[in-house]
């Protein structure tokens, strides 16, 4: 009888037990200490943050959507502003900008299924304050082509590199092209927590005391409230436990990228790949592949132990929220990720032989479907 391989599309307890005896250890002086919100841990952490990804700046937040929401909010953009983004992301990058008063307004994405810079610029008015283009599965956007097409019309570029800490584009961290950059620690990201989390990156010093004014409800101390802010903050135990991964990470990252490669040498010829600009170096959040037979492959991967995601099924702007603003064809490359892309399982506690048994069943069904 063969034997069963399971790969699950994650597997966070294998990441846990990595840094368990030491978590434990931590959590128990941070206990004793009675300091619990933003600590020395949290110092600390958004220090290591800012070092790994070359930036001056790292402010710790709640979660990686506050991330964005705060940039916008210090930023002074509000209602009757337009902030473009891709519709083809999940909807965080979306609902900040509508929290904020001001109009998400969507451009189409490009080959590499990230905002579209020629679209980008066809997209702005009078009234485009900002741009959020999302490295999407960790593979970097055409982010200088972005930042030189904001700069002539003095937009903010807020980079939303949430499934994307580590990646680079022509060698420097995503983060740093814009004003700022929106990170998440959600579990499932690269580098996450066990809750949520989130951090921006800025090398812009006014930008970074407000944000720090912002996140903790405007408080100068205990007592003085400089302007009207939020309650955004990041606890002890999750920047513990963000600090004792990110020395994990870059081990971890590789191991992705490993993995990446495998299945790029397996799959190419055979099925279309998610592609990426040549200048950048992705982290591989999500490994895409693009069928016809998506739905088909995905059930036949399950029949045989191997759990996938559909990253997004629904385009932000066919949302129900949209209340119909929108039509089908609107974005039509936006709109071809969603019924034809597929996720596969890629994780830096995957062994080889769970690797080998979604290479060897994709090219199963390839081999036996059009695809």
């Amino acid at each position: 009888m063969p034997k069963v391989i399971n790969v699950p599309f994650v597997d966070l307890g294998a990441q846990y037990l990595e840094i368990r005896d030491d978590l434990l250890n931590r959590i128990d002086e941070i206990g004793k200490s009675g300091q619990y919100i933003l600590g020395e841990e949290c110092r600390q952490f958004e220090l290591e943050l800012s070092e790994f990804c070359g930036s001056s700046f790292a402010i710790s937040v709640a979660n990686g959507s506050d991330a964005l929401f705060l940039v916008l909010k210090a930023l002074g953009i509000g209602p009757g502003d337009e902030v473009i983004t891709a519709p083809n992301s999940f909807l965080a990058s979306a609902w900040v900008i509508v929290a904020t008063g001001a109009t998400p307004k969507y451009c189409d994405v490009d080959s590499y299924y990230n905002l579209d810079p020629l679209s980008f610029k066809q997209a702005i008015t009078s009234r485009t304050k900002a741009v959020i283009p999302v490295h999407l599965a960790g593979v970097p956007c055409d982010i200088e082509k972005i930042v030189d097409i904001a700069n002539k019309s003095n937009i903010h570029v807020i980079e939303d590199c949430a499934q994307a800490i580590g990646a680079t584009f022509n060698g420097r961290h995503v983060g740093n092209f814009g004003i700022a950059g929106g990170f998440s620690l959600h579990p499932l990201k690269n580098l996450g927590v066990m809750g949520d989390g989130g951090f921006i990156t800025t090398n812009n010093e006014n930008l970074a005391q407000k944000l720090l004014l912002l996140r903790n409800h405007g408080l100068k101390n205990r007592d003085e409230m400089l302007i009207w802010g939020y309650n955004s903050r990041l606890d002890e135990v999750q920047a513990a436990v963000g600090r004792l991964k990110l020395q994990l990470l870059k081990k971890w990252n590789e191991r992705v990228v490993e993995i990446a490669h495998i299945y790029k040498e397996a799959f190419s010829g055979r099925i279309d790949l998610l592609s990426f600009p040549t200048q950048s170096k992705p982290v591989w959040h999500n490994f895409l592949l693009f069928s016809k037979k998506r739905n088909e492959m995905r059930e036949y991967l399950l029949k045989n132990g191997i759990d996938t995601r559909i990253h997004y099924p629904i385009p932000i702007h066919l949302q129900i929220g949209h209340n119909n603003e929108f039509n089908v064809g609107d974005f039509p490359k936006a709109e071809y990720q969603s019924t034809h892309s597929l996720s596969l399982p890629i994780y830096p506690t995957m062994n080889n032989e769970q690797v080998q048994h979604v290479v060897t069943n994709v090219l199963e069904f390839c081999k036996a479907n059009l695809t």
